[in-house]
């Protein structure tokens, strides 16, 4: 169990921060990037659930502390016994709640352009973050491959929800390409 009684330790005013196994690494290594973009997917997916009711306000609580277990996954070396990582049976639910939620959706007709309802909006904005987070992970090169399997559904997790999203409040935005020549 975590416990924080104190919240700076001075330990980083150097640029260095610690990883789970004690050891120290630049605060600018891609390692530290990669965690801190997940960070920054679970604070967008915080504010989409500011706005969600229900079942998906569950469902993004609950992706919520797998983001947490993603980190601390990036953030613990391997050879660690008893290492929290992201498992196999978690990107499964993704794939199982995507095929859920895109089954009562009509069929892509055009791409979509980020918008519509708020709650909408906020999911693709946490779908742009869940992508840059991929992308940092792949760029460190030690992030284990369910960890990043786990970041790639989550954003066709969150392009799914907004659409679900926004089939309840109108559809969605098309893009109509040269519409603003």
């Amino acid at each position: 169990m975590v416990k924080l009684n104190k919240i700076y330790t001075r330990t980083g005013d150097d640029g260095s921060t610690g990883l789970v196994d004690g050891s120290r690494v630049s605060k600018a290594d891609p390692l530290m990037a990669a965690i801190g973009d997940v960070d920054e997917a679970n604070s967008a997916i915080g504010l989409a659930a500011t706005l969600a009711e229900d079942e998906t306000h569950a469902a993004l609580a609950r992706i919520q502390n797998d983001l947490f277990d993603l980190g601390a996954d990036i953030a613990t070396p391997d050879g660690i016994d008893g290492a929290l990582r992201i498992t196999p049976a978690q990107v499964a639910r993704l794939e199982q709640e995507i095929d859920a939620m895109n089954g009562a959706l009509a069929p892509l007709t055009s791409f979509i352009l980020p918008g519509g309802a708020p709650i909408a909006a906020h999911l693709h904005l946490a779908r742009a973050v869940a992508r840059r987070a991929e992308r940092s992970a792949v760029a460190a090169g030690t992030v284990a491959p369910e960890a990043l399997r786990y970041l790639n559904r989550l954003s066709d997790w969150l392009f799914v929800a907004a659409r679900a999203m926004n089939q309840s409040a109108g559809g969605d935005v098309l893009w109509v390409p040269g519409a603003s020549r």
